[in-house]
């Protein structure tokens, strides 16, 4: 038998001790950093990713040069090398997470089909699926809220629940968080980090440990972050890789390093901090970098405030907003229920590193350094359509008046000013109640992002409680919701005796889980649906989330806020966002008086105080011992199909995707260019994952809906996009389906308004339609298509159908400005070439309308991003040139690429193995 190459550098194995003596082996950086001095510099987020390159060094996927490269990395070299990172494990919600579950059941199918053991297609590292994404806000205000809404969701979703039991065993490494325990992020943090782990074949006397790091389907993975984790997140495409035993490769990162001192003044949250430093990243365009916090500001922050500001990362556009660990973390494994056996082995395994404590200014090298004062930050909210468009408080009111005149190419909602001010009622029996421009009509605590935060939190319910002591109510045109990122903030609210204050104001248990922030907000009163309409209103969601992109909140709701937890209740009360909250009352109290929002506002030490509610290891541990013992009656009752090779009954939610028709051992070989393709859309800056494959609900004249109305399903039971994504006949039918989404080749109306929705038109001749069912007619006629966008293409979620979409709708290549990271990504994983405009070049400065043919010309062999020339031709006979760069970034990419994609690409390697 061939004996195992040496390792290549072997001697860098050390053993580390514990407190109380216990061994352990593992790779030393600081023995590396004898041959690579450079070592000792490097960012700690880098170090982090060295180890596991240096541990994983095979020779083959990771060879000795890979690890020579990123131990020599320099602050500001050019990136051209390729790191392949290894991950520790994977995380999934359930709307990434099923379609990826059915893309390893269509594996399976097709192992079996070619006589191969079904059982080839395994993951490698643990996968823990959290259900968090399917619960919808329908019953609110209500006691019982918490309960319906979980019964409907479970009616709902009984296929999809029935496919993920199959899943938990039919794979060995595969697990799932029933619903109702809390959001992937938050469990995340509390529940699946680890700290440090060995490999389960692991069996020796003194095992090798290393780092936690993952991967995971959602973009906000990186709340991670805030614990020292190296974690990002990534479609789920790139995520069955890393499953499947592929390593993640991405080009050696910048890191801009964070420098934060002073300390937050009084009254200011950690969800203001949040919206300062996403402004400030975003201005700093660190889209595909690392950012690293340091300093003595960044070492006073709590991790839970740390978590937050990780959790931003893809709003600022990071791929990581990382901490490193310091003894504010030890103390967050502490009190989060860790054994005490894990949190000594972490603890011990950092400092044998050299990787433990707050790195200070001078210390390490970045590429560039940026700076806040936590002084500086005052009172915020962002919005109305982009999380990075911070608002101080106090200029709320105005910003919102000046908005709402302002054409939409200055971010406007386009109305005549005269009619901001004009209030509507209701037809009976609600006709005393008047909704108008600016209400607050959706205030919903909620998302992963501030409800793993015990600081706003406990301070929502302290403002409650303050204000019904004053005699405040909410205004009767507000939905209000209560979705906690995890169980353990029901309890702390509950010993702090703050819930039932939430409660009087309406904000009652609504579930636990992704609600508002993901698109599910459920419905308003038809009342105010048909007022909205028919009146023209900008009415407004006040959340306490991480995004706010176009229509993903409510469909009808065009102003939405992301606010802190207490500024969220504080809206609620004042119903519309044209109220000062800095000048002017929230609201009238007990004897009419005026009640301002100083006299509510919680101290730090009426914070402080209830803070020892939140932080109980034995509560913890007690929780998460439920997901295995008591998952719930809805769960347990849920009966999934048995055996290694699914059976895919009929099904509108599940169904075998099309990526594998027509499998080959070998791939087709096809030319990366093309000629004569149509263009099938003209997109502005800022098109979102939102835009192109929306999450939520279904609209029933478009396509999708269509599609659902014939095979049988009932307005009512349409459920969302993102519910439906394991069926590739509704994700085709709703990419670039968004109510708002504006495709430029429709000429604009005499006011300069544009048409929304998922439009555009066939050529020749001119003729409007869904992009669907022109992508259908293109297909039919061979003819090819192309996307036309700005800047920022592909930001937001991490959503892989709109990637997969795009390819099903057979568009070859997208064309850019440029891209969001994991889009990109997510393109060349689905054989879609990226393309991106030099310099101030764009589709504008070409003057496409729409009605022109497109070639795009490789010359030679393909390789990472080299030039591609793009052929114009207009309908007049002339032609013009244009050179774009091939966002196709590493080597391993251009593989991924000839092979269709990424899944065709591992499927070949596994069977072949």
């Amino acid at each position: 038998m061939a004996k195992a190459p040496a390792h290549a550098f072997a001697p860098t194995l050390k053993t580390f001790k514990t407190a109380s003596g216990k061994a352990g082996k593992y790779w030393s950086l600081k023995e590396l950093a004898k041959q690579y001095p450079n070592v000792d510099k490097l960012p700690v987020s880098i170090r982090i990713v060295l180890e596991s390159v240096l541990r994983n060094c095979d020779g083959q996927k990771v060879t000795a040069e890979h690890v020579e490269q990123l131990a020599n990395w320099a602050p500001n070299a050019e990136r051209t090398d390729e790191v392949p990172f290894v991950v520790t494990r994977v995380v999934l919600q359930d709307f990434t997470g099923v379609p990826l579950l059915a893309d390893l059941a269509a594996m399976r199918s097709v192992a079996q089909s070619l006589g191969k053991s079904p059982k080839t297609i395994e993951p490698l590292v643990p996968v823990d699926l959290v259900v968090d994404h399917s619960v919808m806000v329908d019953y609110y205000g209500t006691p019982k809220a918490l309960d319906l809404n979980m019964k409907l969701e479970f009616q709902r979703n009984n296929e999809r629940y029935q496919f993920m039991k199959w899943g938990m065993q039919a794979f060995d490494t595969f697990g799932v968080v029933p619903p109702g325990f809390g959001i992937v992020h938050q469990v995340n943090l509390e529940y699946f980090a680890r700290g440090v782990y060995k490999s389960p074949n692991d069996k020796g006397e003194t095992p090798v440990y290393y780092p936690d790091s993952l991967v995971g389907t959602d973009s906000h993975t990186t709340m991670i972050n805030g614990i020292g984790v190296v974690g990002w997140g990534v479609g789920g495409i790139e995520a069955e890789a890393a499953m499947l035993g592929q390593p993640v490769y991405m080009l050696t990162p910048d890191v801009v390093g964070f420098e934060l001192t002073g300390k937050l003044r009084e009254g200011v949250t950690a969800t203001d901090l949040v919206l300062y430093v996403t402004a400030i990243l975003r201005g700093e365009k660190v889209v595909g970098k690392f950012v690293e916090f340091f300093g003595p500001g960044a070492a006073s922050i709590a991790v839970p405030d740390r978590a937050t500001i990780g959790n931003m990362a893809p709003e600022y556009g990071a791929t990581m907003g990382f901490f490193p660990v310091d003894e504010m973390t030890v103390a967050y494994f502490k009190g989060t229920g860790r054994t005490d056996a894990e949190v000594e082995r972490f603890e011990a395994y950092y400092k044998a590193q050299g990787l433990f404590g707050m790195p200070a200014p001078g210390e390490l090298e970045y590429t560039k350094v940026v700076k806040l004062d936590l002084g500086t930050v005052s009172p915020s909210l962002a919005g109305p359509k982009r999380p990075q468009d911070r608002i101080d408080l106090g200029h709320l009111a105005t910003k919102f008046s000046e908005l709402y005149s302002k054409p939409n190419e200055a971010n406007g909602f386009n109305q005549p000013a005269d009619t901001l001010k004009v209030r509507y009622p209701l037809p009976a029996p609600q006709q005393q109640v008047t909704i108008g421009n600016g209400d607050v009509l959706i205030a919903a605590i909620t998302s992963c992002t501030n409800t793993s935060n015990p600081s706003v939190m406990l301070a929502a319910g302290l403002l409650a409680k303050k204000a019904v002591e004053a005699g405040l109510t909410v205004k009767p045109h507000v939905k209000t919701s209560l979705a906690p990122g995890s169980r353990i903030v029901t309890e702390y609210l509950e010993k702090a005796g703050l819930l039932p204050y939430l409660e009087k104001l309406g904000f009652y248990l609504a579930g636990y889980g992704c609600t508002t922030c993901i698109g599910n907000a459920g419905d308003l009163t038809p009342e105010i649906n048909e007022a909205i309409t028919q009146n023209n209103l900008i009415g407004a969601a006040v959340l306490s989330g991480n995004r706010n992109f176009e229509a993903r909140i409510h469909p009808n709701l065009k102003a939405n806020f992301l606010a802190s937890p207490p500024l969220v209740v504080a809206f609620a009360i004042a119903g519309n966002v044209m109220v000062d909250l800095m000048t002017q009352p929230v609201g009238k109290g007990k004897k009419g008086q005026d009640v301002y929002l100083g006299d509510i506002w919680p101290t730090p030490k009426e914070i402080d105080d209830n803070l020892r509610f939140a932080m109980n290891a034995k509560t913890f541990r007690q929780n998460y011992e439920q997901i295995k013992a008591n998952p719930g009656k809805l769960w347990s009752s849920i009966k999934g199909t048995q055996g290694q090779v699914y059976d895919w009954p009929k099904s509108t939610y599940i169904a075998e995707p099309p990526f594998f028709e027509g499998f080959k051992m070998k791939p087709h070989a096809s030319d990366a260019g093309f000629t004569g393709a149509r263009i099938m859309a003209l997109f502005g800056d800022s098109i979102t994952t939102d835009h192109i494959s929306p999450a939520g609900s279904i609209k029933e004249s478009s396509p999708a809906g269509i599609w659902l109305k014939a095979h049988g399903v009932s307005k009512a039971d349409f459920n969302s996009y993102g519910s439906r994504r394991g069926n590739h006949d509704v994700m085709m039918r709703g990419t670039f389906a968004n109510v708002r989404i504006k495709n430029l080749m429709i000429p604009a109306d005499a006011e300069g308004s544009r048409e929304e929705g998922g439009l555009t038109l066939f050529q020749p001749g001119n003729e409007k339609m869904f992009i669907y069912d022109a992508a259908m007619k293109y297909i039919e006629q061979g003819v090819p298509t192309v996307i036309f966008g700005g800047e920022e293409y592909g930001t937001g979620s991490s959503r892989d159908w709109a990637a997969k979409g795009t390819q099903l709708l057979g568009i070859k290549a997208v064309v850019a400005r440029s891209f969001e990271r994991i889009h990109r990504a997510n393109l060349v994983g689905m054989g879609v070439l990226p393309l991106q405009f030099r310099g101030a070049d764009s589709w504008e400065s070409l003057g496409l309308t729409g009605d022109e043919k497109i070639d795009v010309v490789i010359g030679g062999e393909l390789k990472p991003q080299m030039d591609v020339k793009i052929v114009v031709h207009r309908p007049d006979g002339t032609h013009q040139e244009v050179t774009v760069r091939l966002r196709i970034d590493t080597p391993i990419e251009v593989d991924y690429y000839k092979h269709g994609g990424i899944l065709p690409f591992v499927l070949r390697q596994l069977l072949a193995a």
